[in-house]
């Protein structure tokens, strides 16, 4: 989606409940972030508020194809548009990744985790908001989780493995259906709380807390024997008599 879609559906009624939602889950895994550098990737401007104040550094990229609005809206920016698979950052220099609104939408998934994997610190950790399959969130394309590839449990878990990522904590978000009439949305956290009590499948995203494998599996390889090609016999004249006296 453009970036212009994303703030229209966040400053909705639907957009803003969800908001609250997915924050409570995110809080809940990250209590606090005194002290540390925290980086968002996709749009995560609605959810890096909870980060703002305590944290050492807390900023925003955006990538080019998505569109970049200004955040902070009354304060200096805080974000960029950069390329995804290039962040402009040094190795292992971010504490805490919060991707939203990416993993989904991106053309190469692979290729964007193990950019996460090049910036964040060996005791870091990643957050991955994504829609979840069975979830009615992913087939409603009038919210931002109807766009891209949602993701199962176990698809979440294969790709993490592959890119040398350990997940570490798992949660859901989103169990009311994605209906913007006033009662569903007066009744946000009654859905939440049932949802969550039964652990029913069917919420709108995952919520993956990952951590970074260190000392990550490296494939080995055979080296290719160098094969001497096979000489062909040559035919020698033999000598004449006359040549031998």
């Amino acid at each position: 989606m453009d970036v212009i879609d994303l703030r229209n559906f966040y400053s909705q009624g639907l957009g803003i409940v969800a908001r609250r939602l997915i924050n409570r889950g995110i809080r809940a895994r990250w209590p606090n972030a005194t002290g540390l550098r925290v980086v968002g990737v996709g749009y995560p401007t609605p959810y890096l508020g909870l980060f703002r104040e305590d944290a050492e550094r807390c900023v925003a990229f955006m990538p080019a194809a998505q569109g970049v609005m200004k955040w902070p809206t009354e304060r200096p920016a805080l974000v960029a548009l950069v390329d995804e698979f290039e962040l402009p950052l040094p190795d292992a220099s971010v504490d805490r990744l919060l991707l939203v609104h990416a993993l989904e939408v991106s053309d190469d998934p692979v290729e964007l985790l193990r950019e996460m994997w090049r910036v964040l610190t060996p005791s870091g950790r990643m957050i991955v908001v994504l829609p979840n399959r069975r979830g009615p969130w992913a087939r409603a394309d009038t919210t931002p989780f109807g766009y891209g590839r949602p993701y199962s449990r176990a698809q979440v878990t294969q790709i993490l493995r592959e890119t040398w990522f350990t997940p570490s904590a798992w949660s859901e978000a989103l169990h009311m259906p994605p209906i913007r009439y006033g009662w569903f949305l007066r009744s946000a956290i009654a859905w939440e709380r049932f949802g969550s009590a039964i652990a029913s499948p069917f919420a709108g995203v995952h919520i993956v807390e990952a951590t970074k494998q260190v000392y990550r599996p490296i494939t080995a390889r055979r080296e290719r024997r160098k094969l001497i090609p096979s000489m062909e016999p040559v035919l020698v004249p033999s000598a004449s008599p006359r040549d031998r006296v």
